[in-house]
Formats: C-alpha cells, structure tokens, sequence
C-alpha cells in the first residue's frame, strides 16, 4: 500500500516517527512532494531557530532514508483538480502522480471522499491508519512505539508513559491499543 503524508501528519513529531515508524517496518510505502515537505518547513518556523534546524535536518533524512517518496507532476494534473479547499490540491495531485492508494491527513473535511473515490484514492486519518496496522500487526507496532517512547523519555527526561505520549500526539485509538 501506498500512503501520501499530508503536512499535518508530517508536522507532529510523535505522530510523524508512529508513522514513518510502520513505514520502516514495512507496513507501507510512504509518498510526499516537495511542497508538502516545504510546508512543514514553513511551519517548524513556530519553534524558533532550533525547530527550523531540526525540521531541516529531519527532511534530509527523509529524503535520503526514502528518495523515491517524493513524487512530481505535470502542471496540468493539479489544474484539473478540484477540492474545496484550492490550497490542498497539490496534495491531490501528488497522491495521484504516486499512485498512492491513501491520503492520510487530519484534514477530512476538505477531502471528500466521494471526490478521492473518483481518483481511486481513500483517506484516513493517523491514528485510523496505525490502529489498522496493529491490529494486523500488533507486535510489529508495539517495537515501533516502544522505541518512539525510549526515544521521548530520553529527549525529554519526563517518564512518559505510552498511553499519554500517543494521546498528546493526537493518537488516541493506538494509545488506547498499545497503553
């Protein structure tokens, strides 16, 4: 399965490492653009000089940890598109140019589902997605989370338990299955 990462799943850090987490684990293929990856660097500008050096870091290794992800198109694709909201058609329109199979983002309302359908393409939201992954594979999920925890409580010396870093990191349903 192919998933494009809309920039609000990108963003969050947790929610993003949950996700490129599956990923890794091969639980799917993930896509991006350009633009989307230049949008969470517009919006890593909120945390100061030091969120922008490390969203940029971060995007390097995303590029070099998975250099067929980010996908281009014709500037005809994106013109035929329509979505509610003419900002996120670009988004559209990379998921289309992947051939991916799923848009996952939190943005629902501005991707209708009748209009992805047409396109061969659903959407899910994060936790929607990662809960699915564990309930095919749960222990595959459990290592994943596992080392995003290690990780949360050594960056932030807080004993974080999983239940509450996945909540905070908008994840619900898996924090619920993995806590």
């Amino acid at each position: 399965m192919k998933a494009l990462l809309d920039t609000c799943v990108i963003y969050p850090t947790v929610m993003r490492q949950m996700l490129l987490g599956a990923a890794r684990a091969g639980a799917f293929t993930p896509l991006w653009s350009a633009r989307i990856i230049e949008e969470w660097q517009r919006a890593s500008i909120k945390l100061g000089p030091a969120g922008v050096a490390q969203a940029g870091a971060e995007a390097a290794l995303l590029a070099a940890d998975w250099p067929a992800a980010q996908v281009t198109w014709p500037p005809s694709l994106e013109a035929r598109l329509w979505l509610p909201d003419p900002a996120d058609t670009h988004v559209l329109a990379a998921a289309i140019a992947g051939s991916a199979d799923v848009i996952v983002t939190l943005n629902s309302k501005d991707f209708p589902r009748q209009i992805l359908a047409e396109e061969g393409l659903s959407r899910s939201d994060p936790d929607a997605l990662l809960h699915g992954i564990w309930q095919a594979s749960p222990d595959m999920m459990a290592q994943v989370a596992s080392g995003i925890l290690a990780e949360a409580r050594r960056l932030s010396g807080d004993d974080w338990t999983m239940r509450a870093l996945l909540k905070k990191a908008r994840l619900p349903r898996i924090a619920k299955a993995l806590g």
